[in-house]
């Protein structure tokens, strides 16, 4: 194993440094990077992107890592994604495709530590809403796209509740490499999300369904006219994802914190996460990992059914996945939909099923599900401090505090809740929680379950007069 960083000149070609491998341990089937496959031609399983490390050069320790933020003036150095290129070494450094993502922030949350319940200066919050499309999206976006540029796609799309749709046409409108078609369901994605898409010049399809339904046509439809798939059933996403804990642990020295506390949705996140966390330790890089905790919606709460009430789990790579497509007849017999104010997560079938329980048997993790109305007092608090996040997102803090008033979260413990996604996504929940109007309440929280706003920020209604209004001001400040 070499371990010397390359220079920002240095080209990666050679196929053998990276290839795609069949997660299930039964097949052998690979593929090379210049290959675009969602799923193992063989036995349908999902796939990973696998590396030679004797083959690539990796640094000694991770703060060599530190010597990147002097090449700022270098596109590649300047991502926050192709910073870590020597830990996604896949892709030519001609091809590499970048607009800025990964300037995001690990913020020191003190008073949402005190909601949390643990101590001053242990619970940091990673702010992926800071990344140019408004998500952490465009950090695996940016690495599938560059997929997409290696093999000379022209067309990409996705399913999605928005985010995704977002960043997709973000690269295509910003790059020109392709032109993107998104596919939406009925009534399920923020006006904030659409619009981006729309501003952007992506093809919109709106379908009769809802996201399960999007995710199974854009497949259906990417395979019939060959357009290059990007959601997170891509394996290229994913280890742009990976990064999010790479600038983690670079924020925090280096240092691995106890608990990274994820929402649950599609389980891109989750997956990607556990696997920057199984190479580090694989490398030497890292002398532990972090515990990892996915917090799915109550009323998305797929994960948690299969994994705490089903026993689905990992299994040492050969888990009972019938389990899940018996979870599913079930769900199709009954009608059950997903259904949260956390749009973002708001999905039955994550695809990246399988792997987020490997993640979770390599960071000894937990799920746990949370309420609309956890999310939204959750999100307050988040928002109270200073940093705005869409509902999804919030589930993190919420699950944290779950999790500690279980005993599972000790108080000392350091803990990094995800923020996926930047609170402008969705005004609508923001408004509507702390609005003094309550018919406006009701049709957008009251209907899911939310009866209260416990830490609204009510505006004050006072007359047009200097007096009334200075009288306001001293008494409610």
């Amino acid at each position: 194993m070499s371990h010397t960083l390359t220079t920002p000149d240095t080209l990666i070609r050679s196929l053998d440094r990276a290839y795609q491998r069949c997660l299930n341990i039964d097949c052998d089937a690979t593929y090379g990077v210049d290959e675009f496959h969602t799923r193992c031609t063989r036995c349908g399983d999902l796939l990973d992107i696998a590396y030679d490390w004797d083959r690539n050069p990796v640094p000694r320790s991770l703060s060599e890592f530190e010597q990147m933020w002097t090449r700022r003036w270098d596109p590649i150095r300047l991502s926050g994604v192709w910073r870590f290129r020597e830990l996604l070494p896949y892709a030519p450094i001609e091809k590499i495709v970048t607009v800025g993502e990964g300037q995001t922030l690990l913020q020191q949350a003190d008073q949402v530590a005190r909601y949390v319940g643990i101590r001053p200066g242990k619970l940091h919050l990673q702010y992926e809403g800071m990344n140019p499309s408004g998500s952490f999206k465009d950090n695996g976006m940016c690495a599938a796209f560059t997929h997409a540029n290696m093999i000379g796609a022209r067309r990409a799309a996705c399913a999605s509740t928005g985010n995704t749709s977002a960043s997709l046409a973000m690269y295509c409108a910003v790059t020109q490499l392709m032109k993107g078609v998104i596919f939406i369901g009925s009534g399920k994605i923020s006006y904030g999300k659409l619009s981006q898409a729309l501003e952007y010049g992506a093809l919109t399809v709106q379908i009769a369904g809802d996201f399960d339904d999007a995710m199974a046509r854009v497949q259906e439809v990417s395979k019939a006219l060959g357009i290059y798939l990007v959601n997170s059933v891509n394996p290229f996403r994913l280890e742009g994802q990976k990064t999010v804990m790479y600038r983690v642990l670079e924020s925090l020295r280096w240092e691995v914190p106890d608990w990274i506390v994820v929402p649950g949705g599609n389980l891109g996140n989750s997956s990607a996460f556990g696997k920057a966390f199984m190479e580090l330790k694989q490398l030497g890089l890292i002398s532990r990992v972090p515990r990892l905790a996915v917090i799915n919606a109550a009323g998305a709460d797929t994960l948690d059914v299969l994994y705490n009430q089903r026993n689905l789990k990992w299994s040492g790579g050969r888990p009972r996945m019938e389990i899940a497509c018996w979870y599913y007849d079930e769900l199709d017999r009954e009608h059950r939909k997903a259904d949260t104010i956390a749009s973002a997560i708001e999905i039955n079938r994550p695809v990246n099923l399988k792997k987020c329980l490997r993640a979770l048997d390599v960071c000894d993790g937990v799920v746990r599900k949370v309420n609309d109305q956890e999310i939204l007092d959750a999100k307050a608090q988040v928002g109270a401090g200073g940093i705005g996040c869409e509902p999804a997102s919030a589930a993190s803090v919420a699950g944290a505090r779950l999790l500690r008033q279980q005993g599972v979260i000790g108080m000392d413990d350091r803990v990094v809740c995800i923020l996926t996604g930047h609170q402008l996504k969705d005004p609508t929940a923001t408004v509507a929680y702390h609005t003094t109007d309550q018919e406006t309440f009701n049709e957008v929280l009251g209907k899911r379950g939310v009866n209260r706003a416990s830490f609204a920020n009510r505006a004050i209604a006072v007359p047009n007069e200097i007096d009334a209004i200075v009288k306001a001001i001293q008494l409610y400040s």
